[in-house]
């Protein structure tokens, strides 16, 4: 708004790879902002996890407010050194363990996999998971869930990290999961601390988790969705480089240019510092898709 103008009600944010279509959120009662979150609660909402994800139970799962808030404990569950991040990935992972002191480094005995990759959506395999330990980042995972490497996580050499607020567009309700051995998984209880998820958070997570006809209708929406998306930037001159339905990535002449274009139609898109000609947006909403391809046109 600074840069373009404009209120905030006035922009279509495309920079984040959110679902334009949200969960319908229920009628809470009272109790579910007046009461601290109960332990029955947070059962259900892990239970329900545990059956959406098809978590074996020989690992544990952690309820916490959002996936971020996971991703800045990780460098504190290993002894300080050097990890791998293989770029161009999400910036957080590296800035969560340059914050801690940690170094980077090609082959290190860590490494955080994102799966799919943000920006390229590339999806990583089992045979990737050759490092000593590995955080695999499934943020935008549940558009594919036959992709998932959560059942890789038996070993005791991974920990899985699931974002809720992503497939489900609910990403103000701040909720996230690990998934790893028990001793693993206890070590972050510990830090995450009592009453971390709340309330509300329990309950439309437990509805969501336990709603799969929803999900797989969202799946579909999603695929028709970023193939309309990806037909709207190929007939406007751009190049198809890769996603996962939650967002497209695109090469393009400009890409800075391209950003001040849709800018000024008060469309907020996403480049990267490391490239000049790539773009990635996320999907617009019903009433979204006109504005778009206007402003592409324009």
């Amino acid at each position: 708004m600074r840069r373009w103008g404009g209120a905030r009600q006035d922009w279509l944010d495309l920079s984040t790879g959110i679902n334009p279509v949200p969960y319908p959120l229920p009628d809470f009662t009272p109790d579910d902002w007046a009461a601290l979150p109960g332990s029955a609660a947070e059962a259900e909402l892990i239970s329900a996890a545990r059956r959406f994800w098809d978590v074996p139970d020989t690992l544990d799962i952690l309820a916490a407010p959002g996936a971020s808030s996971l991703i800045a404990q990780m460098p504190g569950l290993f002894a300080r050194g050097s990890v791998d991040i293989p770029k161009p990935t999400y910036n957080e992972h590296a800035a969560a363990f340059a914050a801690q002191g940690w170094q980077e480094a090609e082959g290190a005995a860590l490494r955080v996999l994102v799966h799919p990759n943000n920006p390229t959506g590339h999806y990583w395999s089992a045979a990737d998971l050759s490092a000593e330990f590995t955080i695999i980042d499934e943020s935008f995972c549940d558009v594919a869930p036959e992709r998932s490497l959560i059942s890789e996580a038996r070993s005791g050499r991974c920990l899985v990290l699931k974002s809720f607020g992503k497939f489900w567009g609910l990403a103000g309700l701040r909720l996230g999961f690990a998934i790893a051995a028990p001793e693993i998984i206890a070590k972050l209880r510990d830090v995450i601390g009592p009453w971390a998820v709340s309330g509300p958070a329990l309950r439309v997570g437990a509805l969501a988790l336990s709603d799969p006809a929803w999900a797989a209708e969202t799946r579909n929406r999603l695929a028709q969705d970023a193939a309309r998306l990806d037909a709207l930037m190929v007939q406007n001159g751009a190049a198809p480089r890769g996603g996962c339905g939650l967002f497209q990535l695109y090469e393009v002449d400009d890409a800075a240019a391209w950003q001040d274009r849709l800018g000024r139609a008060y469309i907020l898109s996403r480049i990267f510092p490391y490239s000049d000609r790539y773009l990635r947006l996320g999907l617009p909403s019903a009433a979204g898709w006109d504005r778009l391809t206007t402003a592409l046109g324009g």
